[in-house]
């Protein structure tokens, strides 16, 4: 799936940033074109693979260049003024030859979770591509800032874009791990995750064609649903001689496919079930898509087939598709579950919490202060009175 990757912010810059280091190493060439965007020249600095002529320094004439300070409302603003010199930037992609945009961006900063649905919004009246984002949430021991600008900016965002897919940090971050090395591990997590399943839709240089590829459009179909969406993965070594199962009584061939469908059916279970980029009820999947990985010979339509119809039970969708993605040169299988659409999300439901607590507390505080300017108008026409 061919993308231009759009970066909005100190996370979402790093983000593209190690998603063009991945695709080069993989040589898939999902990766299009890549633009990092941002308020402060630091964070701008501090990417190793976004060219410098693909960065975008917005806000100069309000911020200085210094950030907005994790104010997202300013963060929006100064996205609106400088939406110009962000669609120069998109004015060099060769947008006939991309399959969608992509915004990533950290959704309890300033800049990405103010500026991203600002930059959705301009690309939808634009381009007949798809426009999706990649949001990722912040951890609930970053700070009620952090928290409350995501509650907002996910309220926006998820409307703005054809699909959300999400990254819960909360859900990732290990105790006693620094910010540092927690944040480096989840945008590695992140990159090999949604990676997979972009470059799945592309056929690079080190791929292999297999019995079911997967492209662009059953991905595009996947996501076509709106709302917002979570990824699982899961993987195993291969294993020399096929596997463990008993060895008597049965050809190589069929030892072999045996092996292979039960371990993909196994892949897909723990994909689904286990750790997803976005907790949820697997129930409330309105569409699914399961893309098997790794070296041709370890792929099967079987284990394929039976996965994706597991899924539909586990689902309730019709709509869950399947297909492989070879990989001559990995040693491990694996398997990426796409659940779209997903609605039963726990996470949402307390930022959807938070956000409207800090609107009712928003307006207790605008209504008591214009009493107490009331209040005031009413002494000083008393006073007025007594001279």
């Amino acid at each position: 799936m061919k993308l231009a990757l759009i970066g909005f912010g100190q996370a979402g810059g790093k983000v593209v940033d190690e998603f063009v280091a991945y695709d080069a190493a993989v040589g898939s060439g999902f990766v299009e074109d890549a633009i990092a965007v941002n308020s402060a020249i630091t964070d701008l600095e501090g990417l190793e693979n976004v060219p410098r002529k693909r960065q975008v320094l917005i806000g100069q004439s309000r911020v200085k260049g210094h950030g907005v300070g994790a104010d997202n409302e300013l963060g929006a603003a100064v996205a609106e003024a400088d939406i110009d010199e962000i669609q120069a930037a998109i004015d060099e992609i060769a947008v006939h030859e991309i399959d969608a945009f992509l915004i990533v961006a950290g959704m309890g900063g300033g800049t990405g979770s103010g500026g991203a649905p600002v930059l959705a919004k301009h690309l939808q009246m634009i381009y007949s591509e798809p426009v999706y984002g990649l949001g990722i949430l912040p951890a609930t021991d970053e700070g009620g800032i952090y928290t409350l600008n995501a509650a907002r900016s996910f309220q926006t965002f998820v409307h703005e874009v054809d699909n959300l897919l999400v990254f819960d940090n909360d859900d990732w971050r290990r105790n006693g791990e620094s910010v540092a090395d927690g944040y480096g591990r989840i945008n590695d997590e992140i990159v090999q995750r949604f990676g997979k399943l972009f470059a799945a839709g592309e056929i690079g240089s080190s791929t292999q064609v297999g019995e079911s590829v997967v492209d662009s459009s059953e991905i595009i179909n996947t996501l076509s649903g709106g709302g917002v969406s979570t990824i699982g993965y899961a993987t195993e070594q291969v294993e020399d001689g096929g596997g463990l199962l008993s060895r008597f009584g049965r050809s190589e061939d069929e030892r072999f496919g045996t092996d292979r469908t039960n371990r993909m059916t196994t892949l897909v279970r723990k994909a689904t079930l286990g750790r997803l980029t976005l907790p949820c009820a697997v129930s409330s999947t309105d569409r699914a898509l399961v893309v098997a990985t790794g070296p041709p010979e370890e792929l099967n339509r079987k284990g394929i087939e039976r996965s994706r119809k597991w899924l539909e039970e586990e689902t309730g969708s019709m709509e869950v598709r399947g297909g492989d993605y070879p990989l001559p040169n990995e040693d491990e299988v694996g398997a990426v579950v796409l659940l779209s659409g997903v609605t039963d999300v726990r996470r949402i439901e307390r930022l959807q919490q938070v956000a409207i607590e800090a609107k009712e507390t928003g307006e207790y505080i605008d209504a008591k202060r214009e009493d107490e300017a009331a209040a005031l108008l009413d002494t000083g026409g008393e006073l007025d009175a007594l001279f």
